[in-house]
């Protein structure tokens, strides 16, 4: 499994950016793959995430919820992250991640245990 992120960057406030995680190694049938963030001085969270089960279901961090928006292309085996009206807060390391039979979150809430990683991409939102 290798995951490689791409589109980050310096974006004001209010801005929009385009994330992108390009998948090998797997297809995406009994994933989990989600989107992570990981600021100076805190701890990774989830940000996003989409379990392709027998239903294919979305989950959002209520931080993210109205302005994030995550999706996939099967066909290039690539998930994406649209991020709009971004915040000073919003800045951080964006990773992505994948796991295989687990889900997207534990007692209700985004999990990181997964055991693939990227390598992150920068995302810098100024004031």
């Amino acid at each position: 499994v290798m995951l490689v992120e791409s589109g980050g960057g310096l974006v004001q406030a209010g801005g929009s950016l385009r994330l992108s995680c390009a998948a090998s190694g797997f297809t995406f049938d009994d994933y989990a793959i989600g989107w992570f963030r990981q600021a100076p001085g805190k701890e990774r969270e989830g940000v996003s995430c989409i379990y392709y089960g027998t239903q294919i279901i979305t989950y959002y961090a209520d931080s993210v919820k109205g302005r994030f928006t995550m999706s996939s292309d099967n066909t290039k085996n690539t998930v994406y992250l649209q991020m709009s009206k971004l915040k000073p807060e919003d800045t951080a390391v964006y990773y992505c991640a994948a796991d295989a039979g687990v889900y997207c979150t534990i007692l209700g809430k985004l999990h990181t245990e997964f055991s693939s990683w990227g390598q992150g991409t920068q995302v810098t939102v100024s004031s």
